[in-house]
């Protein structure tokens, strides 16, 4: 009983979770205010504080550190104290950069988009995902936003559900049962997934999740490494494992190309079918590898963000006994409603409200994306510093959802 309760929330988490911070990474946390006051004035003052570390390198081993320890927070509200400024300069993954802190620097950032900054990725992605179009990872993350609008509505998440379930008893049949101890996020690795590559690209066979699986786990963890690309560095080796990745899923490309035409693949089956047959405002279809390329961000906002939100619902729940209890009772309340065998529906998941707020807080407290990047396109002034352009601009969740 309670694999299945552990089942079903992992199934409303993923529905949730895997679409919408896929979603996130190409969108890169979109958002949108409608009142756009800001404390802005012509470019005037000095920089931010701050330090700009070691060459080449600047402050990014501070930055990585902090994650690794558990506590990516920590690198924003030290520097905050330090210099008791919610705006402080640094250097990170190569680039010049501001941070911003606290909701009032995250809605300034936001309310003023395409104004005075621009959705961006640090310049080592584009080395990583790089386009034959010549366009940049912000520019074709904006096409992705709208190709994807359709597979976000709620129609379409409802078809995922039962597939999402089937998995879960499977994995968690095959990875948690009969197990004295389990290592629960290389298990979360494993189902999210093989689950963004089923509802992405229909893409089943074991084999060939596996032969993706080993080089995309090279590439995930050098999308924000130091940019420097010398034999044997993560950076190195994530351009090296995007390669190998891509051509794979070129391969699945050709072959769906194939399956359409013979009528063996449906145009609405999943994403993939979605960006082979649909045009541009000009009716360019895309190539190969930029469709490659989209699947790949995809999957790793589909895996790397919904198996740490996971993980850390499973941690938060063996340490909070009376949480893990009002989520069980709410699990088994559904269950005793379904006969046996039934798949998760629709109408199931609106019942976990307590579920889901339990998943929610956890992701407050354990932000799956800890923050992004804008890009200054204008110079302009923020609490009397002067921000230049092309500056990257860092806006932190975890250092806003912990500032007590």
């Amino acid at each position: 009983m309670e694999v299945m309760m552990t089942i079903m929330l992992i199934s409303v988490v993923s529905i949730s979770i895997s679409i919408l911070f896929a979603y996130l990474f190409g969108l890169h946390h979109h958002l949108f205010f409608n009142k756009n006051k800001s404390s802005t004035t012509a470019a005037a003052g000095p920089l931010p504080p701050g330090k700009m570390g070691w060459p080449l390198v600047g402050q990014s081993l501070h930055f990585m550190w902090a994650g690794w320890k558990g506590h990516p927070e920590k690198f924003v509200l030290d520097r905050v104290a330090k210099y008791s400024s919610t705006v402080f300069r640094t250097h990170l993954v190569g680039e010049k950069a501001a941070v911003f802190s606290g909701a009032s620097g995250n809605k300034f950032l936001f309310s003023n988009e395409n104004k005075l900054v621009k959705a961006s990725f640090p310049s080592g992605i584009d080395k990583i995902f790089p386009s034959s179009t010549r366009s940049s990872s912000e520019e074709e993350g904006i096409k992705l936003r709208r190709m994807l609008h359709t597979f976000l509505k709620t129609e379409a998440l409802r078809l995922y559900i039962g597939k999402m379930d089937r998995m879960a008893h499977t994995h968690f049949e095959e990875g948690w049962e009969n197990k004295k101890e389990v290592v629960v996020l290389p298990l979360a690795k494993d189902y999210t997934f093989q689950l963004a590559c089923r509802l992405f690209a229909s893409v089943e066979d074991p084999q060939q999740v596996d032969r993706l699986s080993k080089p995309f786990n090279l590439l995930a963890t050098s999308l924000f490494a130091i940019p420097i690309d010398l034999p044997g560095t993560p950076f190195n080796k994530g351009i090296k494992a995007s390669k190998i990745v891509r051509q794979e899923l070129v391969s699945i490309i050709e072959q769906r190309k194939i399956d359409l035409a013979e009528g063996k693949a449906s145009p609405t089956q999943d994403i993939l079918s979605h960006m082979l047959l649909t045009s541009d405002e000009n009716g360019n279809f895309m190539q190969e590898f930029d469709i490659a390329d989209k699947i790949l961000g995809l999957l790793i906002g589909g895996r790397d963000s919904a198996s740490v939100a996971c993980t850390f619902i499973v941690k938060y729940l063996a340490e909070l006994p009376h949480i893990y209890d009002g989520v069980y009772n709410e699990q088994m309340e559904i269950l005793k409603s379904k006969s046996p065998g039934d798949p998760l529906n629709w109408e199931d998941l609106q019942k976990m409200k307590y579920s889901w707020n339990v998943a929610c807080e956890v992701m407050r407290l354990a932000t799956p994306v800890p923050g992004t990047f804008r890009e200054a396109i204008a110079d302009f002034s923020y609490k009397g510093y002067n921000i230049p352009k092309g500056f990257k601009l860092y806006w932190s969740a975890t250092a806003t959802h912990k500032n007590l």
